[in-house]
């Protein structure tokens, strides 16, 4: 069955506009996009039909940093942690996501393999496509070991990579530095594993077909993950204390020629960080985003999901951090869709409205190349061709 869609625009690329256009899916694949005649003239007589005459047509978002295991309250770690069933919870958060226009998703830390959990419980449900990373490859009491991915030796880091790809994960993580959620462990500018401990997480990882990404906001940690070879940086801080950073020019411009993304994993609460640190001190931890840029480095959309204030259903108000910083709305969206799904080597199956590619579409009324806030208004959502 056709599915006919005909906008006020559509955005097969952000940089790509076309006025009174229109969307044909079939089979959860997109047939054409483009100009309305063109793309109706192909559509079968008793296609479905949705017509948005003001509204805009675009990929589906991505947001490639969320926690499906916690729930964005202030006591998110207890709720976690006193849970013995958490996949109703996740399921919700999941299905929150799609409705507010993510159509691809990547869980970066759970327990006992919960979004390999979710994925199979939608199984012949609409939701979004979700990757997973399975428990995070930690130190003993380090970053996030509540997860159970702690490990002591080379032979517990295969056997950890063993067990996450054995459960259906689709990349690894490994927690490079500290961070701040984790009471008793590294700081998170200091590193937890030697660039040979990473290495092998890289080399092992391969073996199973699996790309790594690492948790780092130390400087140090940075320039160890990139070494080691793995192919997203997530945070990608550059600290060096509580409130230093340095920024390594270098090491930005080996991540751009490798290809290493970088995710900066900043929810809609950068407004509140702004608030209570002051211009100066935010634009020193944000300007790492356009300082990376000029260097190169791809971009992917991350938010961090679950912990407290990161909320799974505001992606829009993530991506303001971006027009705050100068970028131009065009790109913004190039981050959120096209650059995010060629990061997670995804760019042959979506992100782009283009003819073969998975039929992930989100319709918005209004212009988000006019105003972000177009996106804060969803009318259609397709998940593969799917209506969520």
């Amino acid at each position: 069955m056709d599915t006919l869609i005909t906008v006020g625009r559509v955005l097969t690329t952000p940089s790509t506009p076309v006025l009174d256009g229109a969307v044909l899916v079939r089979d959860g694949v997109i047939v054409a996009a483009g100009p309305r005649a063109d793309v109706v003239a192909q559509a079968s007589p008793d296609a479905t039909r949705h017509d948005f005459p003001t509204g805009t047509a675009l990929a589906g978002l991505f947001n490639v940093h969320v926690h499906l295991a916690f729930d964005a309250s202030r006591e998110m770690l207890a709720h976690f942690s006193a849970s013995d069933d958490l996949l109703e919870g996740a399921r919700s958060r999941l299905s929150s996501m799609l409705r507010s226009g993510v159509t691809t998703v990547r869980d970066l830390g759970d327990r006992d393999h919960l979004g390999a959990a979710v994925r199979k419980s939608f199984a012949g449900s609409v939701a979004p496509r979700l990757l997973v990373s399975g428990p995070p490859i930690t130190v003993p009491d380090g970053h996030c070991h509540f997860f159970g991915g702690a490990v002591a030796s080379d032979d517990a880091i295969r056997a950890l990579i063993d067990a996450n790809a054995a459960a259906g994960a689709d990349v690894i993580k490994v927690m490079a530095s500290g961070g701040q959620i984790t009471e008793g462990g590294a700081d998170m500018w200091e590193s937890q594993f030697s660039e040979r401990e990473l290495a092998l997480v890289v080399s092992h990882a391969a073996s199973h077909g699996l790309p790594v990404a690492a948790h780092a906001h130390g400087a140090d940690a940075i320039e160890t993950a990139v070494s080691a070879g793995v192919s997203t940086v997530e945070h990608c801080s550059f600290l060096t204390g509580p409130r230093s950073f340095d920024r390594r020019d270098s090491v930005a411009s080996r991540m751009a020629s490798a290809g290493i993304s970088a995710c900066s994993t900043s929810s809609r609460n950068w407004r509140v960080i702004v608030e209570k640190l002051g211009d100066e001190v935010a634009q020193a931890m944000y300007g790492r985003l356009p300082w990376l840029e000029e260097h190169g480095v791809r971009l992917l959309a991350g938010t961090d999901a679950g912990l407290p204030g990161s909320v799974f259903d505001d992606p829009v108000g993530a991506l303001e951090l971006y027009e705050w910083l100068g970028f131009p709305r065009r790109r913004i969206l190039e981050i959120a869709t096209c650059d995010s799904a060629a990061g997670l080597g995804l760019g042959s199956v979506t992100g782009r409205l283009e003819p073969g590619l998975a039929a992930d579409v989100l319709v918005v009324e209004g212009d988000p190349l006019a105003s972000l806030a177009a996106l804060r208004n969803p009318l259609l959502v397709l998940a593969e061709g799917r209506a969520a």
